[in-house]
């Protein structure tokens, strides 16, 4: 199913029985030009002069080789008959060739907060938990990789220090999820080693390689980490915290809240989301993200997850404590290093289109290996957020 106004995004690589003719080069040459999705006219093909931003749903995208534009996030749109305004020879100056790579090692640049223009649209005032399950702009199709469409999750933070030393240096810190316009929720293993003025969080990150994406993400300092007080930083009991940001988020559709749910409230729901830029598997081999990904994950009652983390390492005796939850159990579908504070979602049983956190990413054994992964269950601790702010 393709909504109204948008047209299919590949991530396959079709191909075709000849190499596709570069935009603006040979026979398109003076004639079209690569510019961002947003700034081509999507009835009339052609580059918008005047400011306006109507150029939804006009991306093919296919990452591979044979595309009329370098970047993905680029189409190619014809000149208007009169020209381009002499101040400007293109809307879209050539993107530099050398690849920045996602947050991890090696060296990471993330390219700076890009200019907050155009001003990102307001949306219904901050109704919590609307995930944009088809994205905004454009969709992905043949997404093979689980990455998040663009705008998914819009509660999604990326934790980063405020300063970094590549490369033998990681800019991202953790995930993290927006409960109000300015509190981050997260987890306490993540934080509880920084001071507040060494960490910053972004909203409405998606692609950490690219600014071209048609709304901004917003940077925020931090003004106070907030740490459980009962967090055992060995073995990660009551593993949340709280950073409450020096000025709040402004709403945008890539930008909103993540539900709380009541302390008795009980999910069972097959329809629940981790997400998250950590690595893709576990050690020296897992490559951290670019795009920001998603997983469906079904979750496990805390008997069963303890049965079967009694299989692993942790032995016959262990037993699950009663501030965690668990999630997953799929072989090669689970959060892993880097995804840690980042939220885990359901939809609410009486809203099914309205999304809840239910736990934040904690724990697991190893990635992928068909063990459940253990996360602060958040219901629990509804209480203590409530009092801390």
């Amino acid at each position: 199913f393709i909504p109204p106004g948008y047209e299919e995004v590949s991530t396959e690589n079709l191909g075709g029985f000849g190499a596709i003719e570069k935009c603006g080069q040979g026979a398109s040459r003076g004639v079209d030009l690569c510019v961002p999705y947003y700034q081509c006219d999507g009835e009339t093909k052609t580059i918008i002069q005047d400011g306006r931003t109507n150029g939804f749903g006009l991306i093919d995208i296919r990452f591979g080789e044979d595309k009329p534009c370098d970047h993905y996030l680029d189409i190619c749109c014809a000149i208007p008959k009169d020209g381009l305004p002499p101040s400007s020879e293109s809307p879209n100056p050539e993107p530099s060739t050398e690849d920045e790579g996602p947050i991890e090692q090696p060296p990471v640049v993330i390219p700076p907060t890009p200019k907050p223009t155009p001003k990102p649209k307001p949306v219904n005032p901050w109704t919590c938990g609307i995930r944009n399950d088809n994205g905004i702009d454009f969709k992905i199709t043949g997404n093979k990789d689980r990455e998040a469409e663009y705008g998914e999750f819009p509660w999604m933070v990326a934790i980063t220090k405020a300063n970094y030393n590549p490369p033998n240096d990681n800019l991202l810190v953790c995930g993290g999820s927006l409960i109000a316009p300015n509190v981050v929720l997260t987890g306490a293993h993540c934080v509880h080693k920084f001071q507040s003025n060494e960490l910053k969080i972004r909203a409405g990150e998606w692609d950490t390689q690219t600014n071209k994406e048609r709304l901004p993400y917003q940077e925020k300092n931090i003004k106070q980490i907030i740490i459980h007080e009962d967090f055992n930083s060995q073995v990660l009991f009551n593993d949340i915290a709280l950073l409450v940001l020096e000025s709040p988020v402004e709403e945008a559709e890539n930008v909103g809240i993540i539900c709380l749910p009541q302390k008795d409230d009980v999910f069972t729901s097959s329809n629940c989301f981790a997400t998250g830029w950590g690595k893709d598997k576990f050690g020296s081999k897992g490559v951290y993200q670019a795009i920001l990904k998603k997983l469906n994950l079904p979750i496990v009652p805390k008997d069963e997850c303890q049965e079967r983390l009694r299989t692993t390492r942790l032995g016959k005796y262990f037993i699950l404590d009663k501030s965690f939850m668990c999630a997953g159990g799929l072989k090669e579908q689970d959060t892993c290093t880097g995804d840690g504070g980042s939220p885990f979602v359901c939809s609410n049983p009486n809203k099914p289109h309205q999304y809840s956190q239910v736990g934040i990413v904690a724990w697991g054994i190893g990635c992928g290996l068909e063990v459940p992964a253990v996360y602060a269950d958040v219901a629990l601790f509804r209480d203590w957020i409530d009092n801390k702010l």
